[in-house]
């Protein structure tokens, strides 16, 4: 191991509760113990994840945030004794590993639950609200300090919850800690003064408007997590561990519009100046550490980091409260390791937390360990498998429902918390399998035939392994798709996969005997209708070098669109974005941490977008557009960028049998698409 990062490795203490290192995997949705949306039970497939995380060096171990009434058949978490004791039964298989557990308790969402078109019908509709309400109780779902306007819905607001309903709460948490207590969890973490989640929503003015003991000043507006933490200490004792998630900074200028980095705004939520004074409070009321981040959902992008944002956003301000508090703090988001152990040398940090990195490859640590660094499965920030809840103008969340109820899965691991679909089967008739095209979903399908036995063969028509994930991951702030890219190609080295590079193959009939893998990927939609269309640059055309003028009029808002315009920002020419629907980024899969970015950043620097507008004509140095309305304008520009989408490109004669397609070829789609297709693919060969 690399002596940079040997502080990430020393012991530390939560209370009197040691933990081996300083690496924290931090909660994500759908890597519970009990459940994700779903009647409670012990989750073996949520066991299987935090048990390969603990085995691969991680001292301290969260698994997905439990909520203490579950959304879904609204049980409450305490009334199934069954699985505390299954739970039970399989600590001591968890604690060989030498880390230690805190299960992390939610009291839930309020205003922050993620609405779906299925729900806003349950709601608005009288007799359905009536019907779904034994396994789908909005109105006690959606409950918050004071009426709010939910994040993801205008048709689902979200009423005052009463004290009793807080003092419910309240009593949960306490009997639910003792429970776990009693099961050998090495401590509890309460969810959230973090996020804009349902405590979190007590403690923010401008969701809080109360007039009782739960609103008004400082001290009554974090009474709610002040008194499940004194409850679980009455429970439990004073040496059962008691960790808080934590968001030093709201990051908010109000209601569903967030702050970006660097940007000068008015704190709507809590600021620097009472995050000081909460943290101690905080810490007197009993609370053992702080696991800290920034942000709210209407600043999704702080505690959910997107590619946009900076790595260790978070750090200065996690750094700054730690010395306002005397119990530990921990600070997750985009966090560096290098970075992170010079922090916790420095005494600035005490614990480094990481989440999506375990779901892109839960060995990281340990080939961190062995100096395997290069073999480590990068995360690439997309939230494509993990989180991709989309928003966008006219939508609550439009999300799939095995989506919804299967989160923590990764895009780039096709066989993250889905093993029994995705999973390497040995072959026992091994085959010479061609592979057209060496992208991404080559690769892929190269990989997972490799290590089930047969022999990959890969043709590829240019000179270099990659296709279009090479433009695509071409932009100044894509460093992390390019480690993937490298990753790829390392691994076809050293596996020893046969490459044919400068090979083009025009039909399978060219190729050997036997199954054939086509990944050839798609072409750019071309507007051939538009007059001046060939005076356009096509999207992967500028990704790959080809120059354009200073003010650039980009047509297409899709991501691909936005995350071009991005990159002409960032290198000081003059984006415009033109786009034929209401929103930018309307898509799906595409998670609103990163489109509210994007989104809001355009906002904030001017970018001129034109919405529901359509293209005209190319001219020399202008476009014409048409919006909804008939109105012809002129736009001036140097260049114009094409990204209006692409058409599927698969060898004409690819209908034959042991032919399989995969990726772009065969449906346009993003990289979790064509990762998971091309594992399926490969699998699918006997």
């Amino acid at each position: 191991m690399k002596t940079q990062y040997e502080p990430l490795f020393t012991p530390w203490k939560i209370g009197n509760c040691e933990i081996k290192n300083r690496i924290v995997l931090t909660s994500m949705g759908g890597t519970d113990l009990f459940g994700w949306m779903e009647k409670n039970h012990f989750d073996k497939e949520g066991a299987r994840f935090i048990l390969e995380v603990a085995k691969n060096n991680a001292g301290l171990v969260l698994p997905g945030c439990q909520p203490v009434y579950n959304p879904m058949f609204g049980q409450w978490l305490h009334t199934n004794k069954k699985m505390f004791k299954d739970l039970a039964k399989w600590m001591p298989e968890f604690h060989k590993t030498g880390a230690k557990l805190f299960i992390q308790l939610t009291a839930g969402f309020g205003r922050s639950f993620t609405i779906s078109k299925m729900m806003e019908d349950l709601y608005t509709n009288k007799a359905l609200r009536a019907v779904s309400k034994p396994f789908m109780d909005l109105d006690m779902i959606t409950a918050t300090a004071s009426p709010s306007p939910n994040r993801w819905s205008d048709k689902v607001p979200s009423r005052e919850m009463t004290v009793a309903e807080i003092q419910k709460f309240i009593d949960e948490f306490a009997m639910d800690a003792k429970l776990l207590q009693e099961a050998g969890v090495d401590g509890v973490e309460i969810h959230a003064v973090h996020e804009g989640y349902l405590l979190d929503q007590f403690t923010l003015k401008y969701v809080n408007h109360r007039t009782d003991e739960y609103g008004g000043s400082f001290e009554n507006r974090y009474r709610f997590a002040v008194e499940i933490v004194k409850a679980i200490k009455a429970a439990c004792g004073d040496d059962f561990p008691v960790s808080l998630r934590y968001s030093v900074v709201s990051r908010t200028k109000g209601f569903r519009r967030g702050a970006l980095p660097g940007e000068e705004y008015e704190e709507a939520g809590r600021d620097m100046e009472e995050s000081e004074r909460a943290v101690k409070y905080l810490a007197d009321a009993g609370y053992d550490m702080l696991n800290c981040d920034n942000g709210t959902y209407d600043a999704w992008y702080w505690a959910h980091p997107p590619i946009y944002m900076p790595e260790n956003c978070n750090l200065e301000d996690v750094a700054h409260i730690k010395q306002f508090t005397d119990i530990p703090v921990v600070c997750a988001g985009r966090m560096d390791p290098v970075v992170a152990a010079e922090a916790i040398a420095d005494g600035r940090i005490d614990g480094a937390g990481f989440a999506r990195r375990f779901l892109a490859d839960t060995e990281w640590v340990t080939k961190m360990i062995e100096d395997r660094e290069e073999d480590i499965r990068p995360c690439i920030l997309c939230h494509n498998g993990c989180f991709n809840m989309a928003h966008y103008k006219g939508v609550p969340n439009d999300q799939d429902l095995s989506d919804s109820l299967h989160l923590a899965r990764c895009a780039v691991n096709a066989e993250m918390m889905q093993w029994n679909k995705h999973n390497i089967k040995p072959t026992s008739d091994p085959k010479t399998v061609s592979i057209v095209g060496g992208g991404i979903g080559g690769m892929e399908a190269a990989r997972v035939l490799k290590l089930r036995g047969h022999k990959p063969v890969i043709y590829e028509k240019s000179d270099v392994l990659g296709g279009t994930f090479i433009p695509a991951s071409a932009e100044s702030y894509k460093g992390k798709l390019r480690e993937l890219l490298t990753w790829y190609r390392r691994q076809m080295k050293e596996m020893g996969i046969e490459v044919h590079l400068n090979t083009e193959i025009k039909s399978i009939l060219e190729l050997p005997k036997g199954p054939v893998i086509i990944a050839t990927g798609s072409v750019p939609r071309q507007l051939k209708f538009i007059k001046g269309y060939e005076k356009m640059v096509e999207a992967c055309d500028y990704l790959r070098g080809q120059e354009v003028g200073e003010t650039v009029a980009v047509i297409g808002g899709g991501l691909t669109g936005c995350e071009i315009a991005y990159e002409l920002y960032l290198q000081g020419k003059k984006p415009i974005i033109v786009e034929m629907l209401p929103d930018l980024v309307p898509q799906k899969g595409v998670c609103l941490a990163n489109s509210s970015y994007l989104r809001e950043f355009f906002a904030w620097k001017e970018v001129p977008v034109y919405l529901e507008t359509s293209l005209t004509e190319v001219q020399d140095n202008a476009i014409i557009v048409k919006d909804k309305a008939g109105n012809v304008t002129t736009i001036p520009c140097d260049s114009v960028i094409a990204s209006t989408g692409y058409l599927p490109a698969p060898l004409a004669d690819q209908g034959k049998k042991d032919v399989y397609l995969v990726g772009d070829c065969k449906k346009i789609g993003n990289l979790r698409s064509v990762i998971w297709g091309a594992y399926e693919a490969a699998m699918k060969i006997k």
